[in-house]
This record gives structure tokens, sequence and C-alpha cells, in this order.
């Protein structure tokens, strides 16, 4: 009889990317992994009732949750309707404290609204928006990973993330982060100390630095 205790474990990938960016992780076998993949948000539905349409996809008590970027903000959001057993982003933020100021400029001014979206369909684009500019050398690798394209939702989406407004969060969330992040660096970052830096690491970390994944994501998990 197989008496392992069973870890459930949902991924959520970041803004734009599937489930597959995690395919390169290896878990232990006693873990259940679910991966989370975008709905469509309603119009103009906020992120709390957004989160909330998201938890009811979980069907496991009091899992652990991981959140890449802006998958990172909504597993946050999340952990507000449902009891979990622990929460862990990577390359994302904490509060909108650590946005880096061209976001918050385009908060305060309200520019991102005038984005062109026709920019959506140059996949290049757009992987270096989601990804961040460090992996312009390997587009055709990792175009794969894109397979939320749909301008509503990704306006949604830019909107959601410009427009956060959470300042105070759970001191015990693990956050992860790559020391050369592009989209969220580091510097903004400083003020809280309470991350993890994988070194040499970029936006695209969960990719890049699968190896390191594979080996601390179950020490993170199962330490107290």
């Amino acid at each position: 009889m197989d008496n392992k205790i069973v870890t459930s474990i949902y991924l959520m990938p970041g803004m734009a990317a599937s489930p597959k960016i995690f395919e390169l992780i290896k878990f232990p076998t006693n873990y259940k992994i679910n991966y989370l993949t975008w709905i469509k948000p309603n119009l103009n539905e906020t992120l709390k009732s957004y989160a909330k349409r998201m938890s009811i996809l979980i069907n496991d008590i009091n899992p652990v949750l991981i959140g890449v970027s802006f998958g990172g903000i909504l597993v946050q959001e999340i952990s507000k309707h449902i009891k979990v057993k622990k929460l862990i982003i990577i390359s994302s933020v904490k509060s909108k404290v650590e946005l880096s100021l061209s976001i918050k400029f385009a908060k305060k001014t309200g520019i991102h609204k005038l984005l062109p979206l026709n920019w959506i369909d140059d996949i290049e684009k757009l992987l270096l928006f989601v990804f961040g500019p460090t992996i312009k050398s390997r587009v055709d690798a990792y175009k794969k990973y894109l397979s939320e394209r749909d301008p509503d939702y990704l306006k949604w989406s830019i909107n959601q993330i410009v427009n956060w407004k959470q300042i105070k969060y759970d001191k015990s969330i693990v956050h992860i982060h790559g020391e050369n992040d592009k989209v969220f660096p580091l510097k903004y970052l400083e003020k809280n100390k309470n991350f993890i830096i994988i070194k040499n690491g970029t936006h695209a970390t969960i990719l890049r630095d699968n190896n390191w994944f594979s080996k601390n994501l179950p020490l993170i998990i199962n330490k107290n």
C-alpha cells in the first residue's frame, strides 16, 4: 500500500502563456500537478471577480499555488478566496509598490490604454513583451509557449497589472526572482528583502533555469 502524502500543486502561467512553460520542471511523484489556464475575462471584470471565478477551478483542499509573472499576481488574489498551504510567486511582484516606474507612469497617464493592439499579431513582439528582451535570440524556441492571444484578454491583463491595488501582502509568500529580470526589475523589489534571487535569471527564468526549479521547488514546498 502506498502511504505517500500527496501534495496538490496548482500552476498558473504568466500573461498570454500556456502551462507548457512548466513542462521542463520535474516534480516528485507524490505531487498531484494541476495546470491552470487563462479564462476569458468578462466585460469590465475586476481582478477580484476574475480570481474568484478561477478559484472555483481548484478542487483540492489546502493546495500549493505557484504563479509566474501576472500569474503570480493572480494566485495572490485567488488565495484571498480559498485557504492555501503555500503561495509561491515567480518573476512577479507582491504589491503595487514593487511595480517599475514605467508601469506606475502608465497608471498615472493611462498611456497603456492607447497601445495599438495590432502588435499582438506579431509573435516576436508579443514574446519580447511577455518574457522580456533577453529571449530575443531564442524567439523561435519560445513561440510554442504563447497560447492566449485574444486582444480583449491581453488588453484586460495589461490594465490589471498597471492598476493592481495591493499594498499589504501575506508575509509567508515565497518570492523567486531572476537577478536580471527586465520586466519587474530587481531594484524595485529591494525594499522588501524576502525573496529568493536566481543568479543571472531573467523574466523567463521559469524556462531557462528549469534545473534549478526541479531541484529547489520541492525543498521550498516542503519547508515549514
